[in-house]
């Protein structure tokens, strides 16, 4: 069984970690860069990180522990200007050919044009579950929580949910709920101690939080709140996508998610 990564790759971004967390660590003490070292920066007292990207090389950085359901919370600020052609992703993936992935990922633009949110969901080896938005903000001007919640996956910007994926295991539809690591900065979530980690993180107990009603559904508010956003900046939606998968739409399409 693989382990779950949760990996950090941008063109230039100032990231700050957010919120008290159940792993005592900051940047500095719970990550390591895993490419372009020389191109990242841990600046301040270890909660402000920089990366960057230019002609010779990218950046990235991981958790050095694994996590199984929790929140992983990153306060970000991108890069003005013109970054078309350049991603910045922030991102959950185990390794392997069937590999699990929740992907939150920032596509580039020409100077003027608003970023696209760019969401994604892989189970075992299988993407192909795009929603893509316009930002209600410019994502340059000032530091934004993106969040991603998972039990069941809701991915929220500043307390506005965008996306949620929920889990129809039990009717085989595949979701991530059985190879998990984190790699981020303080995550909120279920310490990873192999395979015995899969009943222990999803039993209902005090202890797991994530798995309280309050985490199972959305409130009435919070669905309000993803219906203004679906309604006014969602760009693409692979469950309308009925050309590309010549009607054979996803299962999950035709199950209700929030």
């Amino acid at each position: 069984m693989g382990s779950f990564q949760v990996l950090f790759v941008a063109l230039l971004v100032t990231a700050v970690a957010f919120e008290q967390s159940f792993v005592d660590a900051n940047f500095s003490k719970s990550m390591y860069f895993n490419w372009g070292a020389s191109h990242s920066s841990i600046l301040g007292n270890g909660d402000d990180l920089q990366l960057v990207l230019d002609s010779t090389s990218g950046s990235g950085v991981q958790t050095k522990r694994a996590f199984l359901f929790g929140s992983i919370e990153m306060l970000i600020k991108l890069v003005p200007g013109n970054s078309a052609g350049t991603v910045t992703a922030y991102y959950l993936s185990s390794t392997g050919s069937k590999h699990d992935e929740i992907d939150f990922e920032f596509l580039g633009n020409v100077s003027g044009q608003p970023y696209t949110i760019h969401t994604n969901i892989y189970t075992q080896g299988n993407g192909s579950r795009e929603q893509q938005f316009y930002l209600w903000f410019d994502p340059t001007a000032d530091f934004h929580n993106y969040t991603i919640h998972w039990n069941p996956t809701e991915v929220y910007i500043d307390s506005i949910p965008i996306r949620v994926f929920r889990n129809y295991e039990n009717e085989g539809i595949a979701y991530p709920s059985k190879q998990a690591r984190f790699r981020h900065f303080r995550a909120r979530a279920c310490k990873w101690n192999g395979p015995v980690s899969i009943d222990q993180c999803a039993s209902k107990s005090p202890a797991n939080w994530w798995t309280s009603p309050v985490y199972s559904q959305l409130s009435y508010a919070k669905k309000g709140q993803m219906k203004w956003v679906r309604d006014n900046h969602m760009i693409y939606d692979y469950c309308k996508d009925t050309k590309r998968f010549q009607g054979n739409m996803p299962p999950e399409c035709f199950k209700p998610q929030f």
